[in-house]
């Protein structure tokens, strides 16, 4: 269950990061086609893809903060979940450091990083609010159900008269919601 406004503030997010980051992966294509060396076409084109790969990667992780800034509170992350979370970050960057890789791959790894620590300041400012569900789809306590009785059956409960056309309607609309055996049920147990 998302709560109103979080799909539209997704979609925001996706739109603006989308119009400001593609223009930057195409520019880094062209500029990777000048002044940088490729064995062949297909090198160039797999290196561009490579930075679209990397790209969309950062414009999905994202959205979550926009969606935090919007609504002035962070979701719960349980702590395994953020302990979980937090490892993976940092592991990508050991390796990073350790394994030899294009540089570009390296700079993807740390961009796990600082959205992270975005994420880090956004939970120490803003509220945790435990009924949101997390980019996990864990979601903390849930709501207080909202009152499904209709007003004859709360004139009913309070013992308040009702008039017999309103307390037909009630226990009709209590066989709708029962189904088709609900009928049944009942003169079996007026039988008793």
């Amino acid at each position: 269950p998302l709560r109103p406004g979080t799909k539209e503030f997704d979609v925001i997010a996706m739109r603006y990061l989308s119009y400001a980051l593609y223009p930057l992966v195409i520019g880094y294509s062209i500029y990777s086609l000048l002044y940088e060396t490729h064995k062949s076409w297909y090198s160039w084109i797999l290196s561009s893809l490579t930075g679209t790969v990397y790209t969309f990667g950062f414009i999905t992780m994202t959205p979550q903060l926009w969606i935090n800034y919007k609504l002035k509170s962070t979701a719960h992350l349980p702590w395994k979940t953020f302990t979980f979370k937090a490892l993976n970050t940092f592991i990508d960057d050991l390796f990073a450091f350790i394994i030899k890789m294009p540089t570009l791959h390296r700079i993807s790894c740390f961009r796990d990083d600082v959205i992270f620590f975005i994420y880090l300041y956004q939970r120490w400012i803003y509220p945790v609010d435990k009924t949101r569900v997390n980019e996990f789809g864990q979601g903390g306590e849930e709501p207080p159900p909202l009152e499904s009785a209709t007003q004859e059956e709360q004139a009913i409960a309070n013992g308040d008269a009702v008039s017999a056309d309103a307390a037909d309607s009630t226990s009709n609309a209590r066989r709708r919601k029962k189904g088709p055996r609900a009928d049944q049920d009942e003169s079996d147990s007026q039988q008793d």
